[in-house]
């Protein structure tokens, strides 16, 4: 084979766009995420941060739905192209840090097949940018021990305060590399100033973002209380690693263990060393703070380009090599349609059965789960819940219209109205939940409200009164968003003010 040819079938570009391909094939698949929807309009108000988020990912949203709207492919072209960016550099990671062919096609079909990383690039999520942002991170670690040249720190400051801006989670990644540091090499960069002008840029590059939590009470850290402490489902040690496992594929499992054992024990590979103990580090942080076992897995782009090298290293036959591959290869096929949208929801469900992987098994919640996992859900019933509090609201008298307002229980329902609602003429929504309840009641006073959930009796300790309206009905999604009742409440009992002041609810 030629050069040319080699370089055109190079494994970073076959396997990069190949994941292209299939993310534009099968994104527009169902609906849009209540993340999404909620991104969409954090972004139409765009501010330096949010009370769940810092302002990247709702930016993007905002701008990807202003040019797609509805075309789902359109707007979900951000995180495909991340994903296959991921694949694409994991790829190249292996090769500048000396990995042949074989290791280069193992670690990018790793990453490529990995049911988080397909399930990352099919929506917006606060977590889209984070894969390629600590495989970055441990690049330019890679390359500061290769070419001894310390104003990489820069880039790397770079890299985190940008990251820093999508997802705060990489701050816990850097402080475990740090640690992980001191047993390289590279603790001598403690010592001069460029690991500080670094850090510097990174703080630099957040500090807006850090200024606008400090000025609303740090309400991020609020929120991670509430998942820390009965939101966030409690996994033990063993139940975190098998998560790390179903999230990763089964069969990526021996080629990240191989990288953790590789990079912590083999003297060939004391370049890496920083990243297993990091892993071990933030393994340990996440079950005791009752992380969600998808919070860790931005680490394994690294660790499976590790293991694929020490692989190839220690596997020589070309028969083991290729029933690897193709083992891995099958099962991701096998796995994937539980992570992206390949078929309609029935024969999703009949399917998911057949493997034995109920909704349950992959929930990070303490939430009633649907047919189908959270993620897919997610995108049912939003337009057709809309419809029908459009169709509640067009049947108020002129005069109650005029002071109507629908309240979201969540971001979802609320940022719903916004999107859809707006189209069928209803006033923007309000919600206590979260940035919700920092945009405020919008004037309205309490005299009508329309609500979807809860009883008459709990609507009459508010309310004055509390009329049925009809019901939500949306089978594939969430328990709590299908077979709901919508009540129209009129007269609030207290001041608007100081029932805006219980209504938050960050979590």
């Amino acid at each position: 084979m030629s050069a040319d040819v080699q370089k055109l079938f190079r494994p970073s570009l076959v396997l990069g766009g190949l994941t292209f391909l299939v993310h534009l094939l099968f994104n527009a698949g169902y609906g849009i995420n209540r993340d999404e929807l909620y991104f969409i309009v954090s972004g139409q108000r765009l501010a330096w941060g949010y009370v769940d988020q810092p302002p990247l990912v709702p930016m993007l949203a905002a701008w990807s739905y202003a040019l797609a709207g509805d075309w789902l492919t359109g707007f979900r072209l951000i995180p495909a192209l991340a994903l296959s960016g991921t694949v694409v550099m994991t790829t190249e990671f292996v090769r500048v840090a000396g990995g042949g062919r074989y290791a280069q096609w193992l670690a990018g079909l790793c990453t490529a097949l990995a049911p988080q990383f397909l399930a990352i690039g099919m929506i917006f999520t606060t977590d889209t940018f984070q894969p390629i942002s600590w495989l970055a991170c441990a690049w330019i670690l890679v390359r500061l021990e290769q070419t001894k040249d310390e104003r990489l720190w820069l880039a790397f400051g770079a890299v985190v305060g940008l990251s820093l801006l999508s997802k705060y989670i990489i701050a816990f990644y850097v402080v475990a590399l740090a640690i992980g540091l001191l047993a390289t090499s590279l603790r001598a960069s403690l010592l001069k100033p460029w690991v500080y002008a670094g850090a510097a840029l990174g703080f630099v590059i957040v500090l807006p973002n850090i200024l606008w939590q400090h000025a609303h009470g740090w309400p991020f850290i609020e929120l991670g209380k509430a998942g820390a402490t009965g939101k966030n489902i409690e996994l033990s040690p063993w139940g975190f690693f098998t998560q790390q496992l179903l999230l990763m594929g089964p069969l990526a499992g021996p080629v990240w263990l191989a990288g953790l054992w590789a990079g912590a024990r083999k003297p060939a590979f004391a370049v890496f060393r920083a990243v297993p103990i990091a892993y071990v580090l933030l393994f340990v942080f996440f079950v005791i703070n009752h992380g969600k076992a998808y919070y860790l897995t931005p680490i394994y782009p690294v660790l499976l380009a590790i293991g694929a090298i020490a692989i190839e290293q220690s596997m020589a036959k070309a028969y083991a090599r290729g029933a690897f591959v193709a083992a891995i290869a099958i099962s991701g096929a096998v796995i994937a349609p539980l992570a992206i949208p390949v078929m309609s929801e029935e024969a999703f469900i009949r399917y998911s059965a057949a493997l034995g992987m109920t909704p349950s098994t992959t929930a990070t919640e303490h939430l009633k789960q649907s047919s189908l996992p959270q993620h897919f859900a997610d995108m049912h019933g939003w337009p057709e819940m809309a419809a029908k509090i459009a169709k509640v609201y067009w049947s108020l008298p002129p005069k109650e219209r005029a002071k109507a307002v629908f309240a979201g229980g969540n971001y979802g329902e609320a940022a719903a109205i916004d999107i859809y609602g707006s189209r069928l003429g209803l006033p923007p929504a309000i919600s206590g939940h979260n940035n919700y309840w920092i945009w405020g009641p919008r004037g309205h006073d309490g005299s009508v409200m329309i609500e979807i959930g809860g009883t008459r009796e709990q609507h009459l300790k508010l309310f004055r009164s509390a009329e049925f309206a009809g019901w939500i009905e949306s089978p594939y999604a969430m328990p709590y968003e299908t077979h709901q009742p919508i009540w129209i409440e009129r007269d609030l009992k207290q001041p608007m003010k100081d029932v805006w002041q219980k209504a938050k609810r960050y979590r």
